[in-house]
This record gives C-alpha cells, structure tokens and sequence, in this order.
C-alpha cells in the first residue's frame, strides 16, 4: 500500500512513490479533510485504509471517530527511517539508478 512522496523525497530518493508506514508525515490531498497534516497512526492492510492524526470526526456525544483515507489520496512528506529493512530498500533503489 504505497502514496505518491513529496518533490524533495522524489529527487532525494528517485522514487515516485513509497509504502506506507505508521509514523510518516504526510499531507491529505483530497476529501473532506483536504490540506490536513498529520502523522500516520495506523495502517488497516485488510481495509487498505490509513489512519491520520488529526482526519477526525466529531460525534454527537463528544467523542471523536478516527476517519479512514485511502492513500492514493495522501502525498508523503516525511518518512519514518527507524526501521533498518525501510533504509535498505530506498538505498537499493537508488544504488539501482546510479548504475545505470
């Protein structure tokens, strides 16, 4: 379940898109919640839906419902680089360039 990356991502990595993952800082696009940032808060792989701080929806009894967005709708802003195989793979794709 990928999202399309920012211009800086795209020229810093070479890549058009980029899976997602919790914790990625990224910009919603389209719907009712156009223009939010937020950070991702979880991945639902079985409803291919994301989860973003601060889409929200606010119910009659107070509490607040957390909105799904699909991620052809999100652009990727910052990636979250702790995970050591994430790395891995934007460096293979970009050592894949240079040789060409």
């Amino acid at each position: 379940m990928a999202a399309h990356l920012s211009e800086e991502l795209r020229k810093k990595h070479k890549k058009r898109s980029f899976p997602v993952r919790k914790k990625d800082k990224v910009k919603i696009l389209r719907g009712q919640f156009k223009g939010i940032m937020g950070e991702i808060e979880e991945v639902n792989l079985k409803k291919y839906k994301v989860y973003v701080k601060g889409a929200e929806i606010d119910r009659g009894e107070g509490r607040k419902i957390r909105y799904p967005i699909s991620p052809s709708n999100l652009i990727i802003l910052t990636l979250n680089l702790d995970d050591k195989r994430r790395k891995a793979a934007l460096e293979r794709s970009n050592s894949k360039e240079e040789k060409k």
